[in-house]
């Protein structure tokens, strides 16, 4: 016990030494009332103590043969039963015992308010070392701990716990005694180091070389040079784990990129960098169009504010696992021209380990068996440190989806450790405007902390309202002091600061777009005939008509078109029609292309991989100059934010008007030319987009009931309005994206319209306020306090709140989804993941499956509404499925031989009352 406690103090240490800037070792020792140097001390005296409850009769008891020589010493009494006591978990003892021990050491308390005591502060911290902090211990609770707790044991336990608290602080020498309270941010700090210590320190290969010989007494002579070798091996611990900082280099733009900066990018780099330095670092918003350089934008901030704030890295955050893994590539290559120290590098989702980007080699066992444990405490565990289960947060430098940061501030376990891994980089999100109310909630939860940390934060969107802009700048303001609110108004395109120390909004920059163009909108209503049979008569007015109408040039005369489509189900029937409508196109290789979420992993990989040498990027100057045939890509929402594609034509049906004009940035994307272009798309500075307005037999805008609840009916209406408004004229991108999406949002949009419309927009205005409103409270609710609620009771941090269920501790509230892995039965009556039956469900042995296995089982899973999967019978998994974490989430659906369409064999299978075909086009339910 002695060791292991002086092992961890000796790793806090070394993480206090290199993970720590400068300017936090500061912050916090002047919290403390104490100098840097003492403060290292103190704080490495508390995380050795972090065990202290493990020397309690319920913890000992786990090994019998041990502890029948304690159960028979008169000096280790214990109340009947207590040795049992297995509720009583030994970081709850540590908060209990410490509480006691701290305040007799001459910690400063508070007899009437536990909470408002430096040592009960202290107790409660190292109590959470395990992911959740104690509730906060009554007065007489810390008088009388044995008495509410008989786990602790009796005068014999109390007597040992005493003299290891004395001797690791003997050995620390951690005489000097803190006068304050850390503040909430801070104590988050003190925590992840004391957690990420515990952890390096608990490694078999860290233990192993320290272990004590036999016949070692625990002499002070030789506990002090255990702590020797310990400190001496610490430091490579951290090392090997590749905790270090990354440096932010003081490079110029030009030297950061292989390309000449735009407009936006020169002038970031021509005046953030004197803002930076006369008022320190704080929260960059930048807007502008999609396909306008914000990423390198925002990285090339990232270093500007990061070297400000002496910040150990980067984290860039975004909305889409698909985004996330785009980007992977994206930040390393950055990290590799511009970054110096220490540069390790995760990927960060639930699917990241499938990711082909990142290393599969990486996830094998450290006895080099290549198996992926079965056991859920080991599952995801990887032969690189930073790669293992809730660390890839505390990596220098991180790519991810946003929910791995706003799962700091959902009341989960080891939350804080998420936060601690946050808080001295560059939080960097890109599509900040992509989020409803319940995300945007917690966002501005995460950006209050952001504050109080003092993080630079960088914000990216393409379509951002003023509104939400200053709900933005202000959370982050508030973290940092602030409470008066701002009145941020965004340009387009453009950049406005904020600083962290005086809590200053910039003057926002406007700056000028090299991509300034007219964009053609055209409104089609047409009535909404999706459920129409493929390739049946079509009608004058309707949906398949006016599409069949407006692609037509492109198929005559060449060219690309994006067809987007609200619905999985839409996307697959529309594909089907488009087909029957243009054969000759058809039959063309890649004459009709089909995306969306609902296929296995390998096969989206594989379309979204053509997809991108067919409308992406030029490669060449030839490329650039060479006409490209006839082409049609049917798609969901999934273009708008992961691929970088480019289209002559851009076909949507209606959405809110953010996500429309996230669309039309897919048209005419890069600079192709007049030789690159069809003769119809000519003008390349006037893109064409056409949207599709279901409506009725009035005229007016009719919500398919097909969509459900995607998007809001107000907000489809004011949207239609806009568009309509803007047809004969076009819209000025990107000078008059900013006023239309303020327009779209204003309160005051309905006094122009007549009686009838007016009311009916207000009755659905009504509804989407409130149901924004209840999501934001009820986010409210759920999330974790901002810094400054936190009081002193760390336990504010974990608290659940009387009716919080399991479904709110979510970053995306509704999201209703499952997984599904079908099974082809073949003739002989076995099941292969493949139609033809080359590839077996592997047997799941003792050990669960190689990561090879597992890799090629997810590969071929699809997601689909959970919805289907409710109440239904599946087939049986195999039985050591279900200690696995990914696998125990997997739905495995039988499926037979069903016929065959015109694209593609067709398989069939049951979930309850559905029929599930997967074809070609991925899965649908009938």
């Amino acid at each position: 016990m002695i060791c292991h406690l002086l092992d961890t103090a000796g790793v806090f240490q070394a993480l206090w030494d290199v993970l720590l800037s400068d300017q936090l070792r500061v912050r916090i020792a002047q919290a403390l009332g104490l100098s840097a140097g003492e403060a290292r001390g103190v704080l490495s005296f508390w995380a050795g103590l972090h065990d202290l409850g493990k020397i309690t009769p319920p913890f000992q008891a786990q090994v019998p043969a041990a502890f029948a020589m304690l159960r028979s010493d008169p000096a280790f009494a214990f109340a009947a039963g207590a040795d049992r006591e297995r509720a009583f978990r030994h970081e709850m003892a540590t908060h209990w015992a410490l509480a006691q021990l701290l305040a007799e050491a001459g910690y400063p308390g508070n007899e009437r308010m536990t909470r408002r005591a430096v040592s009960h502060q202290v107790a409660q911290l190292l109590g959470g070392h395990h992911g959740c902090f104690g509730v906060a211990l009554r007065p007489r609770e810390v008088m009388h701990t044995d008495a509410y707790q008989p786990g602790l044991g009796g005068e014999g336990w109390a007597a040992q716990r005493r003299a290891h608290f004395n001797e690791v602080r003997r050995v620390t020498g951690a005489w000097e005694v803190p006068t304050q309270q850390l503040p909430a941010e801070l104590a988050v700090i003190v925590s992840g180091l004391v957690v990420v210590a515990d952890w390096l320190a608990s490694q078999t290969e860290a233990i192993v070389p320290l272990l004590p010989p036999p016949g070692w007494q625990a002499t002070p002579e030789e506990i002090d040079a255990h702590w020797a070798r310990s400190r001496k091996a610490a430091a490579g611990l951290v090392s090997t784990a590749r905790l270090g900082r990354a440096r932010f280099t003081a490079m110029g733009f030009k030297e950061m990129f292989p390309f000449s900066p735009n407009g936006l990018q020169s002038d970031l780099a021509a005046h953030l960098p004197q803002l930076v330095a006369a008022k320190g670092t704080g929260l960059l918003l930048v807007t502008a169009p999609t396909g306008d350089g914000k990423t390198e934008a925002a990285l090339y901030a990232a270093s500007v504010l990061g070297r400000a704030a002496e910040a150990r890295g980067l984290f860039f955050a975004l909305p889409t696992m698909a985004t996330a893994d785009a980007m992977y590539p994206r930040v390393g290559d950055f990290a590799g021209r511009a970054l110096c120290g220490e540069r390790a590098l995760t990927l960060l989702h639930s699917m990241a380990w499938l990711s082909p980007a990142y290393d599969a080699a990486a996830f094998s066992d450290q006895t080099g068996s290549g198996v992926v444990s079965a056991d859920e405490g080991t599952a995801t565990e990887a032969g690189n440190w930073l790669r293992g289960s809730k660390r890839g947060l505390l990596a220098p430098l991180g790519v991810g989806t946003v929910d791995q940061a706003l799962s700091a501030v959902l009341p989960l376990t080891h939350n804080a450790l998420r936060l601690f891994g946050l808080c001295d980089k560059v939080f960097v999100v890109d599509e900040a405007h992509a989020y409803g109310p319940w995300m945007h909630q917690l966002m501005t939860r995460l950006l209050e902390w952001m504050g109080a940390f003092g993080a630079p934060v960088v914000l990216l969107s393409a379509t951002l309202s003023g509104r939400t802009a200053s709900s933005l700048v202000d959370a982050y303001r508030r973290g940092a002091g602030f409470l008066e609110p701002s009145m941020v108004k965004p340009c387009y395109p453009g950049w406005v600061f904020t600083d962290a120390a005086t809590g200053e909004v910039s003057i926002p920059r406007e700056v000028g777009s090299g991509r300034a163009r007219r964009l053609d909108v055209q409104v089609r209503p047409v009535v909404w005939d999706t459920k129409d049979t493929a390739g049946s008569p079509v009608l004058a007015g309707d949906r398949r008509a006016a599409l069949r109408q407006v692609l037509e040039p492109v198929v005559t005369h060449g060219g690309t078109a994006l067809v987007c489509c609200t619905t999985v189900a839409e996307a697959q029937q529309t594909f089907r029609d488009l087909r029957a409508g243009f054969p000759d196109l058809a039959a063309r290789a890649g004459g009709v292309r089909l995306l969306h979420s609902r296929y296995p992993a390998h096969l989206r990989q594989r379309i979204t991989a053509e997809c991108e040498v067919a409308y992406g990027k030029p490669r060449s100057p030839e490329d650039v100059a060479r006409p490209r045939p006839a082409s049609i890509l049917v798609a969901t929402q999934v273009v708008e934010q992961s691929l970088d594609l480019d289209f002559d034509l851009v076909v949507t049906d209606l959405a809110p008007l953010a996500q429309v004009l996230q669309r039309a940035g897919r048209g005419r994307r890069h600079a192709r030319g007049s030789a690159g272009r069809p003769v119809w798309a000519l003008p390349e500075e006037e893109p064409r987009l056409v949207v599709l307005e279901p409506v009725g037999d009035d005229g007016r805008t009719l919500v398919p009931k097909t969509w459900g609840s995607v998007y809001d009916a107000g907000l489809l209406q004011r949207t239609s309005h806009v568009l309509h408004e803007r047809e004969e004229a076009g819209i000025a991108v990107p000078e008059a994206v900013q006023e239309l999406i303020n327009t779209v949002y204003a309160e005051d949009f309905v006094d122009q319209l007549d009686g009838a419309a007016r009311r009916e927009l207000r009755q659905k205005d009504a509804v989407r306020q409130a149901e924004e409103a209840a999501q934001a409270h009820l986010a409210e609710i759920v999330a974790i306090p901002a810094p400054a609620d936190v009081a002193g009771d760390l336990h504010r941090l974990s608290r659940r709140e009387a009716g919080v269920s399991e479904e709110l501790l979510t970053t995306r509230l509704g999201a209703d989804s499952g997984r599904v892995l079908c099974l082809y039965e073949q003739p002989d009556g076995a099941v292969t993941l493949d139609e033809v039956g080359r590839l077996a469900l592997p047997p799941a042995g003792g050990n669960g499956l190689t990561h090879a296995e597992l890799r090629q089982v997810m590969a071929h899973v699809a997601p689909v509404p959970g919805s289907w999967l409710r109440g239904a019978e599946v087939h049986p998994a195999p039985p050591a499925w279900d200690n696995h974490p990914v696998l125990r989430e997997v739905a495995l659906l039988r499926v037979a031989p069903a016929g065959r369409e015109e694209i593609g064999a067709v398989w069939s299978g049951h979930l309850g009352t559905r029929t599930i075909r997967t074809s070609p086009v991925g899965l649908e339910a009938g």
